[in-house]
């Protein structure tokens, strides 16, 4: 156990040491307008300023993309037969669909999944 301890912290040192390392020898980056400048597939932007985004519509589809994980989530649990499933099973399934439940009528409550309001 404490040979796999020290393999562990060899591989975190190993790797902060390489971090470190390409830092150091790495290239780096000068600002300038050009490289700081908008590029639109090789030619300049029709206008300077950027179209506004609905942070509604960016909050209804990250709710969206963490329901679907979660979703996908409960797929091992569904494709277990009623015979396999014992009680710890059981318990973290429940747990499961109450935090998702939980988090669903949150949301709902709050009003993120609306779409106008």
């Amino acid at each position: 156990m404490m040979a796999f301890f020290y393999a562990m912290v060899a591989v975190v040192v190993l790797f902060f040491f390489v971090l470190l390392v390409g830092w150091l020898l790495g290239a780096r980056a000068y600002e300038s307008r050009s490289k700081s400048s908008s590029f639109e597939c090789g030619f300049d932007a029709f206008n300077e300023h950027r179209i506004p985004f609905s942070f509604r519509f960016f909050l209804l589809s990250v709710v969206f993309l963490v329901f679907d994980v979660e979703v996908v989530l409960l797929y091992p649990f569904v494709s277990l037969g009623v015979g396999e499933v014992d009680v710890s099973t059981a318990v973290s399934f429940y747990i499961f669909l109450f935090i998702l439940f939980f988090g669903l009528f949150h949301e709902w409550k709050e009003g993120s999944l609306d779409w106008m309001t």
